[in-house]
């Protein structure tokens, strides 16, 4: 067995290397501990509390599953995942798909392309309560721009967010035009860098528009579409702000799971333990969706 002496090549190698480690881990070390503090440590607290009953007045004491017993024979436990996943639904087929229009729009353009662009990217520079109160304003039954509009053109007017036809509808559509500035500039950049000789060689072998779509286009977007995919997914099942301010934490159209957790843990309950368990059953629902996703993608590629 060989031994490292003091004054071996390996052995000063050997130093150096702990040396620069521990220099780098030194440089990462602040970052960490604010990681570990402000993600791991809620994380973990919040599982603990979900096997509790805690409501931060009297003493916490261990309840095991009553929790998560509780969730399951609550119905609108269930009304809120069913809300979620529609809105999220209705959510991918704008927000993914209206994104994606705009980009190749904005390739194509030649004039005023930086202008629209900025317009585009606009809604996402915005407080995200700023834009609900916005279209608050929008939908409000009596003077509200859209009921005025619908007035003028002597359409019936929609009570939009009371009703339970259009409400989560309205909601979709306040987040898809909140967000979709920052997918737009994502695909927008990723068309930039597909070379142009690609699109006049399918010109020249005369490929039609939806032809060099297809096979030129998509193909070369096909990383950030699966990306954008797995990012909005996990977005719009966590929406909270557009129901609660638009429709309150009341209206069982619109409830979803994060407004649920609120009613759990604010309003209805004042239990901070059910909330957790809603908390970790949704992380465990959008780690697995994540898990599952990232293995089929990757089998793919």
């Amino acid at each position: 067995m060989a031994v490292v002496t003091a004054g071996t090549p390996h052995a000063s190698r050997l130093r150096r290397r702990i040396s620069d480690n521990l220099l780098s881990y030194a440089f990462l070390s602040a970052g960490l501990l604010c990681f570990a503090f402000f993600s791991w440590y809620p994380l973990v607290r919040g599982v603990l509390l979900s096997f509790q009953q805690v409501n931060f007045v009297t003493d916490p004491y261990w309840v095991g599953l009553d929790n998560f017993r509780a969730l399951f024979a609550d119905p609108l436990f269930w009304t809120a995942w069913k809300n979620t996943l529609v809105f999220t639904g209705l959510a991918l087929l704008l927000g993914y798909l209206v994104p994606l229009a705009l980009a190749i729009l904005l390739n194509e353009l030649r004039h005023f392309s930086a202008f629209l662009r900025i317009a585009v990217y606009l809604p996402v520079m915005l407080p995200p309560i700023v834009v609900v109160l916005l279209w608050k304003y929008f939908y409000d039954p009596g003077s509200g721009l859209f009921n005025t509009l619908l007035r003028g053109a002597h359409l019936p007017e929609s009570q939009w967010t009371q009703s339970s036809s259009t409400a989560l509808l309205s909601l979709v559509l306040v987040s898809t035009w909140a967000n979709l500035g920052g997918a737009t500039l994502m695909y927008l950049a990723a068309l930039q860098s597909v070379p142009g000789e690609l699109y006049e060689a399918a010109e020249l072998d005369g490929a039609t528009l939806w032809q060099r779509l297809r096979h030129v286009t998509l193909p070369h977007l096909r990383f950030i579409m699966l990306v954008l995919l797995l990012l909005q997914v996990i977005a719009t099942m966590q929406v909270f702000i557009e129901p609660y301010q638009l429709t309150g934490t009341t209206n069982p159209d619109t409830v979803t799971v994060m407004v649920l957790i609120y009613r759990y843990a604010f309003t209805v309950n004042n239990d901070f333990g059910l909330a957790a368990a809603a908390s970790v059953l949704l992380f465990v629902v959008l780690g697995t969706f994540s898990a599952v996703y990232l293995r089929l993608t990757r089998r793919a590629d």
